[in-house]
């Protein structure tokens, strides 16, 4: 099933002065810039709208491992190979660290894995959700998703024209067999630095970021984006799940670490202002609750499909229909367990959502 690294709505207004882009990006095509000695930074180019995603080279004393991968292409398998041959100084690569499940990170982790004979490295739910999702969604649709999107107002047709087009899916990868478990607090040892695994929630089970405090360097996958919001949604998976509180929560962890940290995002260009970019991303999501709300309140009642349509007023594909759906929910679900909102299921068996006061 696609999984895709942002939410269809971008964060408006544009950027304030705190937050800096001190390096210029590398283009997609085996170039890299030196973040810091041993930290080089490379793009692997992917044939979307989100045209791209960075990867991270971590050098060590006898070899180096890399951070994340890129989609399943003949193009980013070519890439890889370019950036081994011109940038590792003869040395082997030893091992590959992906932040998360989702397949622009971890699409070539099966390749790569087996091309260079090398570990992998992520956290527990991330691997074993990628071995989940793994290939396309059944057909039929089991009753259960089915009825996940039925409840939440979406009509039968849309539901089925979105997974046809999931199933045509070109860049879903083989799955590697094995890793090694990466863990909350873990330090790997690279290069002479300390690389401490600070693990995320919401936009995926268990993201695992990297921050070495010695250098103040977060290795943030996309956790924390400096321009583009994460997408967080609730899907059939874990219906009642409440990503969004966990997604803010994490990022209230990641405010914890050093004001000053240069923060290596998976996309857009690397920057400092931690603390600006996530009260950025507090207001952003405060007006997206105040939208819901003030729907709510004129209307009395709504599905969730019919409140998309006030977060994400543009046309949208059916895929990034999905995304915005399940991001609905998501705001949606937090008012709920935060008692601003209640959901009843009414005679037509949709879920229809009102303010609780």
């Amino acid at each position: 099933m696609v999984h895709t690294a942002h939410s269809p709505a971008e964060v408006a207004s544009g950027t304030p002065e705190p937050i800096a882009f001190p390096f210029d990006p590398p283009r997609p095509d085996g170039e890299v810039v030196t973040l810091a000695p041993g930290v080089l930074w490379a793009r692997m180019p992917m044939p979307m709208q989100l045209d791209h995603i960075n990867v991270y080279l971590l050098r060590d004393h006898d070899g180096w491992f890399i951070v994340d991968t890129g989609l399943n292409l003949p193009a980013s398998r070519a890439l890889w190979e370019t950036i081994v041959e011109r940038h590792f100084d003869g040395l082997p690569l030893k091992g590959l660290i992906c932040t998360h499940f989702h397949y622009d990170h971890a699409g070539l982790s099966a390749w790569l894995t087996e091309r260079f004979d090398v570990p992998l490295y992520m956290t527990h739910g991330e691997y074993f959700t990628m071995r989940t999702l793994a290939g396309p969604p059944p057909e039929p649709l089991p009753d259960s998703m089915l009825t996940f999107y039925l409840r939440a107002g979406m009509p039968r047709e849309r539901v089925e024209e979105m997974f046809a087009k999931l199933r045509r899916d070109p860049f879903m990868p083989p799955q590697p067999r094995a890793f090694t478990r990466l863990r909350e607090g873990q330090v790997l040892h690279i290069g002479g630095r300390d690389w401490r695994v600070v693990i995320g929630e919401g936009h995926s089970p268990e993201h695992a970021c990297l921050y070495c405090d010695a250098d103040r360097l977060l290795i943030a996958g996309d956790q924390l984006l400096p321009r583009i919001t994460s997408n967080v949604l609730v899907s059939d998976i874990e219906p009642e799940a409440n990503p969004l509180k966990l997604w803010l929560d994490s990022l209230d962890r990641l405010a914890q670490l050093a004001p000053d940290t240069l923060v290596l995002p998976s996309h857009e260009r690397v920057f400092r202002g931690l603390l600006p970019r996530v009260a950025e991303l507090h207001a952003h999501h405060a007006q997206q609750f105040d939208i819901v709300r003030g729907h709510l309140r004129e209307t009395g009642s709504a599905t969730a499909f019919e409140t998309k349509s006030k977060l994400f007023p543009r046309l949208l594909s059916a895929v990034e229909d999905m995304m915005a759906l399940g991001e609905t929910i998501a705001h949606l679900s937090c008012l709920r367990y935060a008692g601003e909102v209640r959901r009843v299921l009414d005679d037509d068996g949709l879920y229809r959502f009102s303010l609780a006061n």
